[in-house]
C-alpha cells in the first residue's frame, strides 16, 4: 500500500504537509476528504486506532456550530455519522503510511518518519 494523506485542500496544514511529501520525493497520493468522501468503515477503523479525541477536533468552526446536543453526545458510533456529514470535523491532515496512522504535521515528525522507517 502506498502512503495516502487525507484533508482538504485549502487548509495551511495540509499544503504544508504536502509540500513537504512533495519537496522529500515521497511518493503519496492525497484525497480531499470534501471533494471524495470517506467511507465509514475506514472512520471506525481510524477511530479505533486512534480515539475519539485525537480524530475529532474540537477546537474547529465546524465543531462549535454543532448542537449543544451533538456535541455532548459524541461517541464513536455518532462520530462516524458526524464525520461523514462533517468531513471538516476531522483533524487533518492525516498520514497512513500503510503501517501506521499519524496526525497533523510537523516537519520534524515526517523527517523522522521517513528516515527511519522504509515504506
Amino acid at each position: 500500500m502506498s502512503t495516502k494523506l487525507y484533508g482538504i485542500k485549502n487548509c495551511d496544514t495540509v499544503r504544508a504537509a504536502r509540500r513537504w511529501l512533495e519537496s522529500h520525493n515521497v511518493d503519496f497520493d492525497f484525497q480531499d476528504v470534501r471533494d471524495t468522501p470517506l467511507k465509514a468503515e475506514q472512520l471506525t477503523t481510524w477511530l479505533q486506532q486512534l480515539g475519539l479525541d485525537a480524530l475529532v477536533n474540537k477546537r474547529s468552526t465546524t465543531w462549535k456550530q454543532l448542537s449543544e446536543e451533538q456535541r455532548h453526545t459524541l461517541s464513536e458510533d455518532s462520530a462516524v455519522a458526524l464525520l461523514l456529514e462533517h468531513p471538516t470535523l476531522m483533524k487533518r491532515p492525516l498520514l497512513d503510511t500503510g503501517s501506521a496512522l499519524h496526525l497533523g504535521f510537523k516537519a520534524a515528525d515526517y523527517e523522522s518518519l521517513f528516515t527511519h522507517h522504509t515504506l
